[in-house]
């Protein structure tokens, strides 16, 4: 499939895009058609044929009056399908200006707007829907105001929530500063960035308010005779359920149908617009190759093992495996760093190893076990137990990791009270301890407070602190000082170092900054494109760096021998997608040394020295090994 097919097309190519798609022009096309070929004939009465069951020529019976059932649920599908419309488009455009007014109005009335739409928010969306049809009355009219207003609290709420996650990035702020006012703001910046979510959801929307006109033209206050819709016609056919079950159940089964075709449309729309959905089937499991690299070794029980470790996720055009391979191990109290650039693996790396990676995603390996314990196939309690305290996640984001609804101690609680049993009160002491340890003035005071009224770096000790809730074997962390001035990146550093020394725990260190894993680890694997091309102690490697990569990698981090007078030292060139390696070497396109062999086979990671391996064909060549 091309990539720049339409979101539409991308939908229609889905199995449940196109099952759905169908179903719904079904009934769009049975809304508009009806009416025109069987009108006459489910207004003709016919007195020899009162309430009878189905037969050959009534496929659904007749009612009371003699009128063909099935005609009657065949035109009533204009009328249902425009109430519905009309109901929804009137309940989301006032959704939509409630949702929108805080960011117009300001603050003051943006509060009151806001404290409505909480406060009506608060009732059931039934007890909304009746009360405000008595108020407008019960009739077509007052049944479509009454489910327009009962909706729009709820679709204001979703606008509100979405508008906010979008007004606090920084490209709305940039538009602030550069003279952009509120209305302009709305329109050019917020709006296009939830379009989609809000169509997604008006579709959805459309199903409910389908199968609640029909209830309330079942119960008399919808569609008043001689107008009928679906609702109407169940209602007429409920008195004769039990000689003609037919008379109530199709009707039914109509409205279950059609509310089922925008539901189905509306989830199908929003798989393809939020997680790309792949265009062709392909196997349950990724293809598999076998690979001969030499496995490191680690003196005694290695506290982490990993080999041939593969992780791939399904994508539109089949499998795509952004780590292809990885084999390396760990001891106790062992500090690994994990280096290269952004997509080369790093970060999809830990995760596989912390047991992160959810379907559809598959995660295969010759082995990947931890204190013994294979992490292959489904977690049992056993396995999450284990993982839960003897290995910590340290996440690049705190902001993101860490949940705003709820306090610092809460969360941090959470560990000894599910996995050591502690109550609550002696959960929160021990919080305050965890941060003190790592640091953070008024501990007392911070375990009372939200993420957001903390500062960067403090936040990133809250995750250390977190980590070590649990006194963990093994702490992996994820870039844990991008973003972070110098004087707090060897604060976090020096937190990590400090639990090493104190608790014996194994460190994992994932970072696209080689000075970071240089002063914090004592081997360093270097990856690229989801492969480990280096693996050396970090002593050695500023000396015996063998692979044109990392070479390349420390070259272009300055020092204070840098020339200044010269231009930064680049890697030319780009790495390439997970979806599109190369074959050979992935590395040969921007490599100064590749030859023929380097575009047609790809190299194993080999030992060629003590604690050292690499994969380059030309790792032996003094022009490329130094």
């Amino acid at each position: 499939m091309a990539r720049h097919d339409s979101v539409w097309l991308r939908i229609v190519r889905t199995p449940l895009g196109a099952c759905s798609a169908a179903l719904l022009v079904l009934v769009l096309g049975t809304a508009v058609l009806a009416p025109v070929l069987w009108g006459d004939q489910a207004a003709a009465t016919d007195i020899d044929a009162l309430s009878q069951g189905p037969s050959a020529a009534h496929v659904f019976g007749t009612d009371s009056l003699g009128r063909d059932i099935l005609y009657r649920l065949l035109v009533a599908t204009r009328l249902s399908i425009e109430l519905t419309l009309a109901a929804t488009i009137a309940g989301v455009t006032l959704g939509l200006l409630l949702g929108f007014a805080p960011f117009v109005l300001g603050r003051v009335p943006g509060r009151f707007v806001t404290a409505v739409v909480n406060i009506a928010v608060a009732f059931p969306a039934l007890l909304l829907v009746l009360f405000f049809a008595v108020v407008f009355g019960t009739t077509t009219r007052g049944a479509v105001l009454a489910l327009a207003v009962a909706m729009a609290p709820f679709y204001a709420r979703l606008t509100q929530t979405l508008a906010a996650s979008v007004a606090g990035r920084d490209f709305v702020a940039a538009a602030r500063v550069a003279g952009a006012g509120r209305f302009r703001t709305l329109v050019r910046h917020i709006i296009p960035n939830i379009s989609g979510q809000l169509i997604i959801n008006a579709m959805i929307g459309a199903a409910g308010n389908l199968v609640a006109f029909a209830g309330l033209s079942f119960l008399g206050i919808g569609v008043q005779p001689p107008q009928y819709d679906w609702g109407r016609t169940l209602n007429e056919g409920l008195p004769a359920i039990y000689t003609n079950p037919a008379a109530a159940l199709a009707p039914a089964v109509t409205v279950v149908i059609a509310a089922l075709a925008f539901n189905l449309f509306g989830e199908a729309t929003a798989q393809v617009m939020g997680v790309r959905v792949p265009s062709r089937r392909f196997s349950g499991r990724p293809h598999q190759v076998p690979r001969t690299e030499e496995s490191d070794q680690v003196s005694g029980e290695p506290l982490l093992a990993v080999k041939n470790l593969r992780v791939s996720f399904p994508g539109r055009d089949g499998w795509t495996t952004p780590v292809r391979g990885v084999s390396f191990s760990m001891g106790a109290g062992d500090a690994v760093g994990i280096v290269g650039e952004s997509g080369s693996g790093k970060s999809v790396t830990a995760l596989a190893v912390a047991k992160l990676i959810e379907r559809p995603g598959s995660v295969v390996a010759d082995e990947l076990s931890f204190e013994g314990n294979s992490l292959l196939g489904a977690a049992d309690h056993r396995q999450r137990r284990m993982l839960g305290t003897s290995l910590a996640m340290v996440f690049q984001d705190p902001m993101a990791s860490l949940n705003p609804a709820m306090k610092i101690g809460r969360q941090l609680s959470e560990v000894p009270v599910q996995h050591h049993g502690l109550d609550r009160k002696r959960a929160l002491d021990k919080a305050v301890h965890a941060l003190q340890a790592v640091r953070i003035q008024a501990a007392a005071r911070r375990v009372r407070q939200y993420p957001h009224q903390l500062s960067g770096g403090m936040r990133q000790r809250v995750m250390i602190a977190m980590g070590l809730m649990a006194t963990p074997r093994l702490i992996v962390a994820d870039e844990p000082t991008t973003a972070l001035d110098v004087t707090v990146q060897w604060q976090v550093l020096r937190q990590l170092q400090e639990a090493r020394a104190d608790q014996g725990a194994g460190i994992l260190l994932i970072s696209h900054d080689i000075s970071v894993i240089s002063r914090t680890c004592d081997r360093v694997l270097v990856m690229y494109a989801g492969r480990i091309v280096e693996d050396l102690p970090t002593a050695a490697i500023f000396t015996r760096a063998s692979h044109p990569y990392t070479r390349a990698l420390l070259a272009a981090v300055p020092d204070i021998e840098t020339d200044r007078e010269q231009p930064l030292a680049v890697i030319p060139g780009r790495p390439p997608e997970p979806d599109q390696i190369p074959a050979g070497c992935a590395f040969a396109a921007r490599c100064p040394a590749a030859d023929a062999v380097c575009g047609s086979d790809d190299p194993v990671l080999i030992s060629i020295g003590d604690r050292h391996r690499v994969a380059c064909w030309h790792a032996h060549d003094p022009e490329v090994a130094g």
